[in-house]
């Protein structure tokens, strides 16, 4: 089963809080995901494996340590995600960028894929999948199948906020998955909304609520 990594730390819960206030408008809720993806970032990237490599100083030659081998490519799960991309690459300037769109099909209210431009090589990246709502799981899930068919092996989903249900259905479809959030909430509502949530993160980003 995969690991949740749940984000405890005083200014993410903090910032979170502004963005769930409805009084908060499209800018500031803008600006507060970018900061809460960087600070995210440094945890979500935390066991990348580190390579000694000897630099020379103004003062004297050195071993330090510098990232080695795997390369990131972030992919946001248009559209809401791509409110956290910036906030990533702050952190990680150097990392390719992605995107796949989904919809619901009215029939069989199965996600479908409208769009998928990965990285050429994106078989040999790390994939942080980010979109700040896993709500019922569906889409997440849906975007992490198609990436895998595409070749890609490891991916981890990065989310700002996540009901339980969502997390159940990421974990079964996708046990090798790690899921990374800021907050688990209590649940969802008979509309697919989590509670206490924040509303639709898309249209507070947009503003076209």
């Amino acid at each position: 089963m995969s690991t949740v990594h749940v984000f405890d730390h005083p200014l993410i819960q903090h910032k979170l809080s502004i963005m769930r206030d409805e009084k908060t408008g499209p800018k500031e809720f803008r600006e507060l995901l970018t900061e809460i993806s960087t600070l995210m970032a440094f945890e979500v990237t935390r066991d990348l494996p580190l390579k000694t490599v000897t630099v020379k100083t103004p003062i004297c030659e050195t071993q330090t340590n510098k990232i080695a081998g795997k390369k990131l490519a972030i992919v946001p799960i248009l559209r809401a995600g791509l409110g956290m991309v910036d906030g990533i690459r702050a952190l990680v300037p150097t990392a390719k960028v992605g995107h796949i769109g989904l919809y619901r099909d009215p029939k069989t209210l199965e996600p479908v894929e409208y769009y998928c431009k990965l990285p050429s090589d994106a078989e040999e990246r790390e994939i942080l999948l980010v979109d700040p709502m896993l709500a019922t799981g569906g889409s997440s899930s849906a975007a992490i199948g198609f990436i895998k068919k595409r070749g890609c092996k490891n991916i981890k989903l990065v989310s700002l906020i996540a009901a339980p249900e969502g997390i159940e259905r990421v974990q079964k479809d996708h046990p090798d998955v790690d899921i990374f959030v800021a907050h688990v909430d209590e649940k969802l509502n008979e509309h697919g909304y989590i509670v206490p949530g924040l509303g639709d993160a898309g249209d507070r980003l947009f503003g076209t609520k």
